[in-house]
């Protein structure tokens, strides 16, 4: 078994409304120290649809383009054993301080968790606390077309225009 990997600081800008939570990054986002940093993820993606952020841009300017749509991003998790990136072979997950960090943050307004297995261990790490489970944006999740995600992340905007 691997020894614990550390998960990645979260990125946020001022008064975020939006935190987005992904599971844990994958071995490519640790290796970046960028969140989705995997080029077959489809989050930029996304976000280029939704924001316009285009994915082309350095990763400092697409996370300060985030903050400036009020989007802060983190994982459920703070670290774990994992041999791979997928979050099936996640061992010992130890959480992030998501109440914390929403105390810190009292001008969010949606949790959004990037997929089904953010939204168990969210779930069952943060008691009570509401959170929207979208499609995942992992390679991994191929079952729904990029289109229909958007649909679906789009509940992330103020005025969804998807």
């Amino acid at each position: 078994m691997t020894q614990p990997a550390p998960g990645l600081s979260p990125v946020t800008g001022r008064d975020p409304e939006v935190l987005i939570l992904g599971s844990f990054p994958s071995r490519m986002s640790l290796e970046k120290g960028e969140y989705y940093g995997n080029p077959k993820n489809q989050f930029w993606k996304i976000m280029e649809q939704l924001f316009g952020i285009d994915p082309d841009l350095p990763y400092a300017a697409r996370t300060a383009l985030l903050a400036e749509h009020r989007i802060a991003l983190w994982d459920v998790l703070c670290s774990c054993r994992r041999e791979g990136s997928m979050d099936t072979a996640i061992r010992d997950p130890v959480p992030n301080d998501i109440r914390g960090f929403i105390a810190a943050h009292p001008t969010i307004r949606c949790i959004a968790l990037n997929g089904g297995t953010a939204g168990r261990y969210f779930n069952r790490l943060n008691p009570g606390l509401p959170g929207l489970v979208l499609p995942s944006t992992s390679p991994a999740y191929a079952g729904m077309p990029l289109a229909e995600k958007i649909r679906h992340w789009a509940r992330i905007c103020p005025r969804s225009t998807v």
